[in-house]
């Protein structure tokens, strides 16, 4: 008993916490954004990209299907499209392509990135793989035209379907 729990025990110990150190060094947490400081920093002229989507009255639905195809659809206001002219008196124009992010809440390793091309009408789609088990993420369409916005979202993924709108904390009360 006293070779047990003289030597035997504490042996065991030590041996646990190399295990533990050793454990530690190999498997790092992974970063969820590399400059979190300059995403701070530029948080509020990012803002602008989100008043534009808004005072467009630009809204989206995007469709995630099985076979790894998303389909995103760009929606106008009913006014722009019978004028032909955007609200802030520009003209109504599809872009060619636009920018698709997909940031997973906790895991950098799940992130996507794609490029949705214009198909038809305000039909974009890209091809993009993500991961099968429910999460949260940050979805985000942009366009780095001339009309420099972006819409935003948080959901669930995988889901059959997304829905854009434009931020209303720029609605006037």
């Amino acid at each position: 008993m006293v070779i047990i729990f003289v030597i035997g025990m504490p042996a065991f110990v030590v041996i646990a916490c190399i295990w533990f150190v050793f454990y530690s060094v190999q498997i790092k947490d992974t970063v969820v954004r590399d400059d979190w400081y300059m995403d701070g920093k530029t948080l509020y002229q990012d803002v602008s990209r989100d008043k534009l989507a808004h005072d467009l009255d630009l809204n989206g639905k995007m469709m995630f299907e099985d076979n790894n195809q998303v389909s995103f659809y760009l929606n106008y206001p009913e006014q722009s499209l019978q004028d032909g002219k955007l609200l802030d008196g520009s003209a109504l124009v599809y872009p060619d392509t636009l920018e698709l992010s997909i940031s997973h809440a906790t895991d950098i390793n799940k992130d996507r990135e794609a490029v949705l091309q214009h198909q038809e009408g305000n039909l974009y789609t890209a091809h993009i793989e993500l991961d099968p088990l429910p999460s949260k993420y940050y979805v985000q369409v942009s366009n780095q035209g001339n009309q420099n916005w972006r819409l935003r979202e948080v959901g669930e993924l995988p889901a059959s379907t997304i829905e854009f709108h434009p931020l209303q904390s720029f609605d006037k009360n």
